[in-house]
Parts: structure tokens; C-alpha cells; sequence
């Protein structure tokens, strides 16, 4: 075999070995792109991975991405983002600046692990919901966005008080629903019903007549019979015409009294 042969053999074998390099680059950039709209596709369909749960160890094939959780996505530490199941994130109560660990199996499976968890506060809001159906919580007179599935988990509804948690040094656009306190139509205080007040009789109210009209009884029977006149003479006024004017008086007076109570 010549020189030329030898040396021709030789880049032949180089080329090769980068050709076997590159598509083995190719196969992991695609087995990426999968998983990544495999996690998107689930996410957006709303549906749970299938399957036995596999415990992960350090020697578990795969690609592993550090990153930071921004209150709906990761945000890896080479740059990309990475879509972080919402299910997983309303169940775990992720909050903005949370450190999660993404192993990427070579079955494409998105395996997320919460390895630095950001100081929390937890304060009282109340779930709100704008004219575009988006659900967001309304606290310390801010509104915070919040997880369509931490909702829908908690069973949340407009109206409702929850407690949710806030990272505690950095000011936050998501919040994540911890529980529900009270619900909407417990917290709504009702106007009390006005009854009406049942009708009373005169008799009941002055109680068969009652006292007021004990006097005319007394005064008809002290009252003495009208003398015959023999003769068509006018008569001057006597004691007993007087007092049957001042018991008309009296009646009248009554009657007014009487109508006053009543209203």
C-alpha cells in the first residue's frame, strides 16, 4: 500500500468519526425539541404523565438543567426556558425564585426537583377574575397573577378569600394559593328581613274599650231626664244640653287620638 493510500484511508476515517459526531448532536438537539413540545403539549391539554414514577439517582442517564422558576416557567442556567407543568407547580406551591433541578430522561420524561426553595410570606387575598376570564388575586391592594391550575386545585372562585405565598425578597408578579380560607357566599353578610308588624284591633289596643271610654259611661248615667216642656216656648241652655255638647267635644277628641296611635 502506498503513502497516498494510507494517508487517503486516514481522512476518510477522520471524516467519518465527525460525521458520527455531529448526527449524534443532531439526535440530542431533536430528542430536546421533543421533549419540550411533548411537556408543552401535556401542559396545554391539561393531562397527568402516565406511568410508574421512577426514582431518580445521580447515575440516571439523561440531560440535567438547573434553573430558576420566574411563577410559570423555568429559566435554566444556559438561557433557555423550560415549561414547568402547572399541575406540578400548583401542587408543590412554586413561587417566583425557587431553584428547581430538570433531568430530561433519554424518553423524553421532564423529571422537575425543587433544590433551593426562596424565603416565603404568606398573606390574605381575595381571587378575582377580569372581564377577559383571567383569575389573578387581589392582596395588600396589588393583583397577583396566579395559576389557571392552582385555581381550579384549590377550587377556588371569584369572591373567595385564600391565603397565598409571596417570595419574601423580591417583589413578585405570581403568587402561589396555599388554601382557601373562607368561600365567596360565606364571607357576603345578608340584609336582615323586615317582618311586618301584625295588625291591632281598637278593641286591643284600648282593650275592649279601655279606660278612655270608661267616663261617657259614667257621665250618661249621673245624667238626669229631660223635663216635659208644656209649652213651645225657646228654652234658655240648661246644665244638660252643656254637657252633651262637651261629650261631643270629647269624642272628637278621642277619635283624633285614636287615629294618631294608629299611624
Amino acid at each position: 500500500m502506498t503513502f497516498n493510500q494510507q494517508t487517503s484511508d486516514e481522512m476518510s476515517e477522520n471524516e467519518k468519526t465527525h460525521k458520527i459526531e455531529m448526527l449524534r448532536q443532531m439526535m440530542l438537539q431533536a430528542e430536546k425539541t421533543m421533549q419540550s413540545a411533548k411537556a408543552m403539549l401535556l401542559q396545554l391539554e391539561g393531562k397527568k404523565k402516565t406511568g410508574r414514577k421512577r426514582k431518580m439517582d445521580d447515575d440516571t442517564e439523561g440531560t440535567v438543567v438547573e434553573g430558576t422558576f420566574d411563577g410559570q416557567i423555568m429559566i435554566g442556567t444556559d438561557g433557555k426556558q423550560y415549561p414547568v407543568p402547572a399541575n406540578y407547580a400548583s401542587k408543590s406551591k412554586l413561587v417566583e425564585g425557587d431553584m428547581l433541578k430538570l433531568t430530561i430522561t433519554l424518553d423524553g420524561s421532564f423529571l422537575y426537583k425543587q433544590i433551593g426553595p426562596a424565603n416565603r410570606k404568606s398573606v390574605i387575598g381575595i381571587v378575582s377574575q377580569d372581564e377577559k376570564g383571567n383569575y389573578f388575586i387581589f392582596s395588600e391592594g396589588k393583583p397577583y397573577k396566579v395559576l389557571l391550575a392552582s385555581v381550579t386545585y384549590f377550587k377556588a372562585e371569584p369572591g373567595d378569600e385564600v391565603v397565598i405565598m409571596l417570595p419574601r425578597d423580591i417583589e413578585a408578579t405570581w403568587a402561589a394559593i396555599e388554601n382557601v380560607l373562607q368561600k365567596g357566599h360565606d364571607v357576603a353578610m345578608s340584609m336582615p328581613k323586615q317582618t311586618s308588624k301584625p295588625e291591632v284591633s281598637i278593641d286591643e289596643k284600648f282593650q275592649g274599650g279601655g279606660e278612655l271610654n270608661s267616663w261617657k259611661d259614667a257621665l250618661k248615667k249621673d245624667k238626669p231626664e229631660p223635663l216635659l216642656k208644656s209649652t213651645p216656648e225657646a228654652s234658655t241652655p240648661t246644665k244638660d244640653d252643656f254637657a252633651d255638647e262637651w261629650t261631643s267635644d270629647i269624642e272628637d277628641l278621642e277619635r283624633e287620638i285614636k287615629a294618631q296611635q294608629l299611624q
